[in-house]
Protein backbone atom coordinates (compact mmCIF):
# COMPACT_ATOMS: atom_id res chain seq x y z
CA UNK A 1 0.00 0.00 0.00
CA UNK A 2 1.31 3.44 -0.92
CA UNK A 3 1.88 5.90 1.90
CA UNK A 4 -0.36 8.46 0.21
CA UNK A 5 -3.14 5.86 -0.05
CA UNK A 6 -2.88 5.08 3.66
CA UNK A 7 -2.89 8.79 4.52
CA UNK A 8 -6.06 9.23 2.46
CA UNK A 9 -7.74 6.29 4.18
CA UNK A 10 -6.65 7.59 7.57
CA UNK A 11 -8.10 11.02 6.77
CA UNK A 12 -11.38 9.53 5.57
CA UNK A 13 -11.80 7.44 8.72
CA UNK A 14 -10.91 10.42 10.92
CA UNK A 15 -13.26 12.91 9.22
CA UNK A 16 -16.00 10.28 9.12
CA UNK A 17 -15.64 9.73 12.88
CA UNK A 18 -15.88 13.44 13.62
CA UNK A 19 -18.99 13.83 11.47
CA UNK A 20 -20.56 10.73 13.01
CA UNK A 21 -19.92 12.19 16.45
CA UNK A 22 -22.25 15.09 15.65
CA UNK A 23 -25.16 12.63 15.49
CA UNK A 24 -25.47 12.60 19.28
CA UNK A 25 -25.69 16.39 19.28
CA UNK A 26 -28.51 16.37 16.74
CA UNK A 27 -30.39 13.69 18.66
CA UNK A 28 -30.18 15.60 21.94
CA UNK A 29 -31.27 18.81 20.19
CA UNK A 30 -34.31 17.02 18.74
CA UNK A 31 -35.22 15.58 22.15
CA UNK A 32 -35.02 19.11 23.58
CA UNK A 33 -37.18 20.50 20.76
CA UNK A 34 -40.01 17.98 20.74
CA UNK A 35 -41.49 14.93 22.43
CA UNK A 36 -40.53 12.20 19.99
CA UNK A 37 -39.66 8.51 20.26
CA UNK A 38 -36.45 6.98 18.93
CA UNK A 39 -38.01 5.08 16.01
CA UNK A 40 -39.80 8.19 14.72
CA UNK A 41 -36.56 10.16 14.77
CA UNK A 42 -34.75 7.30 13.05
CA UNK A 43 -37.47 7.14 10.40
CA UNK A 44 -37.05 10.85 9.66
CA UNK A 45 -33.29 10.43 9.49
CA UNK A 46 -33.60 7.60 6.99
CA UNK A 47 -36.34 9.32 5.03
CA UNK A 48 -33.89 12.10 4.19
CA UNK A 49 -30.91 9.74 3.76
CA UNK A 50 -32.43 6.97 1.66
CA UNK A 51 -32.65 8.88 -1.67
CA UNK A 52 -28.86 9.31 -1.68
CA UNK A 53 -28.27 5.60 -1.14
CA UNK A 54 -30.83 4.58 -3.74
CA UNK A 55 -29.25 6.96 -6.26
CA UNK A 56 -25.80 5.57 -5.49
CA UNK A 57 -27.02 1.98 -5.87
CA UNK A 58 -28.69 2.83 -9.20
CA UNK A 59 -25.58 4.56 -10.58
CA UNK A 60 -23.37 1.65 -9.57
CA UNK A 61 -25.75 -0.87 -11.19
CA UNK A 62 -25.39 0.98 -14.52
CA UNK A 63 -21.60 0.84 -14.55
CA UNK A 64 -20.14 -1.56 -17.13
CA UNK A 65 -17.76 -3.04 -14.56
CA UNK A 66 -20.53 -3.73 -12.04
CA UNK A 67 -20.47 -7.33 -10.83
CA UNK A 68 -23.62 -9.03 -9.56
CA UNK A 69 -23.56 -10.04 -5.94
CA UNK A 70 -23.64 -13.66 -4.87
CA UNK A 71 -26.23 -14.99 -2.43
CA UNK A 72 -23.59 -15.11 0.26
CA UNK A 73 -22.69 -11.46 -0.32
CA UNK A 74 -26.37 -10.47 -0.21
CA UNK A 75 -26.59 -12.32 3.08
CA UNK A 76 -23.63 -10.37 4.47
CA UNK A 77 -25.20 -7.08 3.40
CA UNK A 78 -28.55 -8.01 4.96
CA UNK A 79 -27.03 -9.02 8.31
CA UNK A 80 -24.57 -6.14 8.51
CA UNK A 81 -27.16 -3.58 7.45
CA UNK A 82 -29.48 -4.74 10.22
CA UNK A 83 -26.71 -4.82 12.81
CA UNK A 84 -24.80 -1.68 11.91
CA UNK A 85 -27.47 0.87 11.07
CA UNK A 86 -30.74 -0.56 12.33
CA UNK A 87 -30.17 -2.18 15.74
CA UNK A 88 -27.09 -0.11 16.50
CA UNK A 89 -28.82 3.18 15.66
CA UNK A 90 -31.98 2.19 17.54
CA UNK A 91 -30.04 1.33 20.71
CA UNK A 92 -28.08 4.57 20.38
CA UNK A 93 -31.11 6.83 19.93
CA UNK A 94 -32.91 5.16 22.83
CA UNK A 95 -29.88 5.48 25.08
CA UNK A 96 -29.48 9.17 24.32
CA UNK A 97 -32.87 9.80 25.92
CA UNK A 98 -31.24 8.95 29.28
CA UNK A 99 -27.59 10.04 29.16
CA UNK A 100 -25.51 12.96 27.95
CA UNK A 101 -23.99 13.15 24.49
CA UNK A 102 -20.47 13.05 25.94
CA UNK A 103 -21.15 9.93 28.00
CA UNK A 104 -22.86 8.25 25.03
CA UNK A 105 -19.83 8.67 22.82
CA UNK A 106 -17.43 7.49 25.51
CA UNK A 107 -19.40 4.25 26.00
CA UNK A 108 -19.78 3.79 22.26
CA UNK A 109 -16.01 4.04 22.01
CA UNK A 110 -15.82 0.53 23.46
CA UNK A 111 -16.57 -0.83 19.98
CA UNK A 112 -12.94 -0.76 18.72
CA UNK A 113 -12.05 -3.36 21.36
CA UNK A 114 -15.01 -5.51 20.38
CA UNK A 115 -14.10 -5.10 16.71
CA UNK A 116 -10.51 -6.20 17.21
CA UNK A 117 -11.50 -9.18 19.37
CA UNK A 118 -14.24 -10.26 16.94
CA UNK A 119 -11.80 -9.95 14.04
CA UNK A 120 -9.20 -12.01 15.89
CA UNK A 121 -11.70 -14.72 16.87
CA UNK A 122 -13.73 -14.99 13.68
CA UNK A 123 -11.17 -14.21 10.98
CA UNK A 124 -7.89 -15.00 12.81
CA UNK A 125 -6.62 -11.46 12.35
CA UNK A 126 -3.55 -10.71 14.41
CA UNK A 127 -3.83 -7.80 16.84
CA UNK A 128 -0.54 -5.97 16.47
CA UNK A 129 1.52 -4.53 19.29
CA UNK A 130 0.81 -1.03 18.00
CA UNK A 131 -2.93 -1.65 18.17
CA UNK A 132 -2.73 -2.95 21.73
CA UNK A 133 -0.68 0.04 22.88
CA UNK A 134 -3.02 2.47 21.13
CA UNK A 135 -6.05 0.82 22.70
CA UNK A 136 -4.58 0.86 26.21
CA UNK A 137 -3.70 4.56 26.00
CA UNK A 138 -7.01 5.55 24.49
CA UNK A 139 -9.00 3.48 26.97
CA UNK A 140 -7.20 4.98 29.92
CA UNK A 141 -8.45 8.28 28.60
CA UNK A 142 -11.96 6.91 28.13
CA UNK A 143 -12.07 5.58 31.72
CA UNK A 144 -10.87 8.89 33.14
CA UNK A 145 -13.49 10.89 31.26
CA UNK A 146 -16.22 8.31 31.94
CA UNK A 147 -15.60 8.41 35.70
CA UNK A 148 -15.79 12.17 35.82
CA UNK A 149 -19.00 12.26 33.77
CA UNK A 150 -20.78 9.65 35.90
CA UNK A 151 -19.89 11.41 39.16
CA UNK A 152 -21.32 14.66 37.86
CA UNK A 153 -24.51 13.41 36.17
CA UNK A 154 -25.48 10.25 38.04
CA UNK A 155 -29.18 9.29 38.10
CA UNK A 156 -31.09 5.97 37.82
CA UNK A 157 -31.54 6.43 34.06
CA UNK A 158 -27.78 6.41 33.54
CA UNK A 159 -27.68 2.61 33.89
CA UNK A 160 -30.47 2.07 31.36
CA UNK A 161 -29.00 4.51 28.87
CA UNK A 162 -25.49 3.15 29.30
CA UNK A 163 -26.60 -0.44 28.66
CA UNK A 164 -28.50 0.60 25.54
CA UNK A 165 -25.47 2.42 24.16
CA UNK A 166 -23.30 -0.57 25.08
CA UNK A 167 -25.60 -2.68 22.90
CA UNK A 168 -25.03 -0.13 20.16
CA UNK A 169 -21.26 -0.54 20.53
CA UNK A 170 -21.42 -4.33 20.26
CA UNK A 171 -23.66 -4.40 17.17
CA UNK A 172 -21.61 -1.69 15.46
CA UNK A 173 -18.41 -3.65 16.14
CA UNK A 174 -19.86 -6.58 14.20
CA UNK A 175 -20.66 -4.18 11.36
CA UNK A 176 -17.10 -2.82 11.32
CA UNK A 177 -15.52 -6.29 11.28
CA UNK A 178 -17.94 -7.72 8.72
CA UNK A 179 -17.54 -4.64 6.57
CA UNK A 180 -13.79 -5.11 6.62
CA UNK A 181 -14.29 -8.59 5.11
CA UNK A 182 -16.83 -7.79 2.39
CA UNK A 183 -15.99 -4.21 1.35
CA UNK A 184 -12.74 -5.14 -0.46
CA UNK A 185 -14.73 -7.67 -2.52
CA UNK A 186 -17.70 -5.58 -3.62
CA UNK A 187 -16.55 -1.99 -3.11
CA UNK A 188 -17.24 0.53 -0.39
CA UNK A 189 -19.83 2.58 -2.31
CA UNK A 190 -21.97 -0.44 -3.22
CA UNK A 191 -21.75 -1.93 0.27
CA UNK A 192 -22.70 1.33 1.98
CA UNK A 193 -25.61 2.05 -0.35
CA UNK A 194 -27.07 -1.45 -0.03
CA UNK A 195 -26.47 -1.83 3.73
CA UNK A 196 -28.07 1.52 4.53
CA UNK A 197 -31.03 0.71 2.28
CA UNK A 198 -31.57 -2.52 4.23
CA UNK A 199 -31.43 -0.59 7.50
CA UNK A 200 -33.88 2.02 6.21
CA UNK A 201 -36.42 -0.63 5.21
CA UNK A 202 -36.17 -2.24 8.67
CA UNK A 203 -36.63 1.13 10.39
CA UNK A 204 -39.67 2.00 8.26
CA UNK A 205 -41.23 -1.38 8.97
CA UNK A 206 -40.80 -0.93 12.73
CA UNK A 207 -42.24 2.58 12.48
CA UNK A 208 -45.36 1.31 10.70
CA UNK A 209 -45.76 -1.55 13.19
CA UNK A 210 -45.63 0.92 16.09
CA UNK A 211 -47.47 3.92 14.66
CA UNK A 212 -49.41 2.52 11.72
CA UNK A 213 -49.83 4.32 8.42
CA UNK A 214 -50.83 7.58 10.09
CA UNK A 215 -48.40 10.37 9.25
CA UNK A 216 -47.13 12.06 12.40
CA UNK A 217 -46.50 15.79 12.26
CA UNK A 218 -43.57 17.50 13.91
CA UNK A 219 -42.27 21.06 14.06
CA UNK A 220 -40.30 22.56 11.20
CA UNK A 221 -37.26 22.79 13.46
CA UNK A 222 -37.39 19.05 14.10
CA UNK A 223 -37.51 18.28 10.38
CA UNK A 224 -34.59 20.65 9.79
CA UNK A 225 -32.47 19.02 12.50
CA UNK A 226 -33.24 15.52 11.18
CA UNK A 227 -32.34 16.63 7.65
CA UNK A 228 -28.98 17.95 8.88
CA UNK A 229 -28.43 14.71 10.80
CA UNK A 230 -29.13 12.74 7.64
CA UNK A 231 -26.60 14.63 5.53
CA UNK A 232 -23.87 15.64 7.97
CA UNK A 233 -23.93 12.64 10.32
CA UNK A 234 -25.22 9.85 8.08
CA UNK A 235 -24.75 10.08 4.30
CA UNK A 236 -21.32 11.71 4.10
CA UNK A 237 -19.61 9.86 7.00
CA UNK A 238 -20.97 6.43 6.02
CA UNK A 239 -19.27 6.67 2.62
CA UNK A 240 -16.10 8.12 4.16
CA UNK A 241 -15.91 5.39 6.81
CA UNK A 242 -16.51 2.54 4.36
CA UNK A 243 -13.82 3.84 2.02
CA UNK A 244 -11.48 4.33 4.95
CA UNK A 245 -12.03 0.70 6.02
CA UNK A 246 -11.26 -0.45 2.48
CA UNK A 247 -7.99 1.46 2.37
CA UNK A 248 -6.51 0.83 5.83
CA UNK A 249 -8.43 -2.14 7.28
CA UNK A 250 -11.14 -2.51 9.90
CA UNK A 251 -8.78 -2.69 12.89
CA UNK A 252 -6.94 0.54 12.15
CA UNK A 253 -10.17 2.32 11.18
CA UNK A 254 -11.80 1.26 14.45
CA UNK A 255 -8.96 2.71 16.52
CA UNK A 256 -8.71 5.93 14.52
CA UNK A 257 -12.37 6.64 15.23
CA UNK A 258 -11.47 6.93 18.90
CA UNK A 259 -11.39 10.65 18.15
CA UNK A 260 -15.20 10.45 18.26
CA UNK A 261 -15.54 10.94 22.03
CA UNK A 262 -13.25 13.95 21.90
CA UNK A 263 -15.27 15.56 19.12
CA UNK A 264 -18.57 14.84 20.88
CA UNK A 265 -17.41 16.31 24.20
CA UNK A 266 -16.36 19.53 22.48
CA UNK A 267 -19.52 19.75 20.40
CA UNK A 268 -21.69 19.00 23.45
CA UNK A 269 -20.02 21.89 25.25
CA UNK A 270 -20.58 24.26 22.33
CA UNK A 271 -24.13 23.29 21.34
CA UNK A 272 -25.67 21.64 24.42
CA UNK A 273 -23.93 23.51 27.23
CA UNK A 274 -22.68 20.23 28.70
CA UNK A 275 -19.76 21.05 31.03
CA UNK A 276 -16.20 19.98 30.31
CA UNK A 277 -14.55 18.64 33.47
CA UNK A 278 -10.91 18.07 34.37
CA UNK A 279 -11.27 14.25 34.01
CA UNK A 280 -12.73 14.81 30.54
CA UNK A 281 -9.78 16.99 29.55
CA UNK A 282 -7.29 14.41 30.85
CA UNK A 283 -9.15 11.64 29.06
CA UNK A 284 -9.33 13.69 25.89
CA UNK A 285 -5.55 14.14 25.89
CA UNK A 286 -4.95 10.39 26.24
CA UNK A 287 -7.45 9.56 23.51
CA UNK A 288 -5.69 11.95 21.15
CA UNK A 289 -2.35 10.31 21.97
CA UNK A 290 -3.85 6.94 21.04
CA UNK A 291 -5.16 8.29 17.74
CA UNK A 292 -1.84 9.90 16.86
CA UNK A 293 -0.01 6.68 17.74
CA UNK A 294 -2.10 4.57 15.40
CA UNK A 295 -1.84 7.24 12.74
CA UNK A 296 1.96 7.20 12.84
CA UNK A 297 2.95 3.65 13.77
CA UNK A 298 -0.11 1.87 12.37
CA UNK A 299 0.67 3.23 8.93
CA UNK A 300 4.04 1.50 8.95
CA UNK A 301 2.48 -1.81 10.06
CA UNK A 302 -0.20 -1.74 7.37
CA UNK A 303 2.23 -0.80 4.60
CA UNK A 304 4.55 -3.63 5.66
CA UNK A 305 1.77 -6.25 5.85
CA UNK A 306 0.40 -5.42 2.40
CA UNK A 307 3.68 -5.46 0.50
Amino acid sequence: MKRSNYALGFSMALIGAIMFSAKAIYVKLVYRTESIDAISMLALRMLFSLPFYLLTAWLISRRPDNVKLTRKQWGWILVLGLLGYYLSSLFDFMGLAYISAGLERLILFLYPTFALLIGAAAFRKKITKVQWIALVIAYLGMVAAFTGDVRQQWNPGVVTGSLLVLGCAVTYAFYIVGGGEIIPRIGSMKFTAYALTVAAVAIFLQYFVKHGATIRHFSGHTYWLCFQMAIVSTVIPTFLTSEGIRKIGAGNAAIITSVGPVATILQAYLFLDEPITLPQLAGTALVLVGVLLIGKSGKQATIKNER
